[in-house]
């Protein structure tokens, strides 16, 4: 008898190997064209407006309006929060995704719901929501006034602290996502040779769903970065103190439109920088 012969990588390709099979643009069939009209569209939908707020930039005397004092006020204290709201993700997000992804209890769909909810949720709601919760008379900011003497609207803090609201989700999904995919039995041989839950997951589980981590992290910091509608809700818009890159850009759109574009134009360069730092997680080569 002849033995079975091993398909080559065009036979796996051909008949459900494991890499998907891709239509070349150039191929003798093509792409349709009630796909490739739609997909052109979409692609122009999504990039003119990119392409217009370069070509309206005001290139000459962008130095000058990206050095005056209000936008590096505004940029200093937009890069400090978004970093302080990302720690504080990473503090109490991290064992969020671990509990999700690790532990079986009643209710878990309902608790990762509403741990996504402000993916879907306005920003302004968000800080409404913020405002009844943590504001002078909400039901948890009372007590913080009264016993702590502790005031986050309309604060610094408060502008962390609406960052992070809307900016932890990202890190949570990634990192769960990470954990989910990590093999359990390597945290498992860890309890069984003496160590706790917590050593385990330490010097075991971190350093294996580090990449997912950075990358959650990353993704929580640009968020961070470009939030409005809650920052405004929550904390205001006072320069020096809660007036961040967004809400520079609002205050100059209605008096000053080129500055308004040039401070968008820093925004922008951080987000292709945070594409560009992920690139190797979820953009795939040719």
């Amino acid at each position: 008898m002849t033995p079975p012969v091993e398909p080559d990588a065009a036979s796996r390709d051909r008949w459900g190997g494991t890499r998907p099979r891709r239509v070349r643009a150039g191929g003798g069939r093509g792409v349709p064209l009630p796909l490739l009209v739609p997909a052109l569209l979409g692609l122009a939908f999504l990039v003119v407006p990119l392409v217009a707020l370069l070509v309206r930039a005001p290139w000459r005397g962008m130095p000058g309006q990206l050095t005056s004092p209000e936008v590096w006020q505004a940029l200093q204290l937009s890069l400090l929060c978004a970093t302080a709201a990302t720690a504080v993700s990473l503090v109490v997000g991290v064992p969020l995704a671990w509990l999700l992804a690790r532990v079986e209890f009643r209710g878990c769909g309902l608790v990762r719901a509403l741990v996504t909810l402000p993916l879907v949720l306005p920003p302004v709601v968000g800080g409404v929501a913020l405002l009844s919760a943590l504001g002078r008379n909400g039901i948890v900011g009372t007590w913080l006034d009264s016993w702590f003497g502790v005031t986050l609207p309309f604060t610094t803090a408060g502008v962390v602290v609406a960052e992070a609201f809307v900016a932890m989700p990202f890190l949570v999904i990634s990192v769960e996502g990470t954990l989910r995919a990590a093999d359990p039995r390597f945290e498992e041989a860890a309890t069984t040779l003496g160590a706790s839950r917590f050593t385990a997951f330490r010097r075991v589980t971190l350093p294996l769903i580090a990449p997912g981590v950075a990358a959650g992290a990353v993704l929580a910091w640009a968020r961070a970065l470009g939030e409005f509608g809650a920052t405004i809700t929550f904390a205001g818009n006072f320069p020096g103190r809660t007036q961040t890159m967004p809400l520079a850009v609002y205050l100059a759109l209605q008096s000053d439109p080129e500055a308004a574009i040039a401070l968008s134009l820093v925004l922008l360069a951080v987000s292709i920088a945070v594409l560009a730092g992920l690139r190797d997680r979820w953009m795939t080569a040719g």
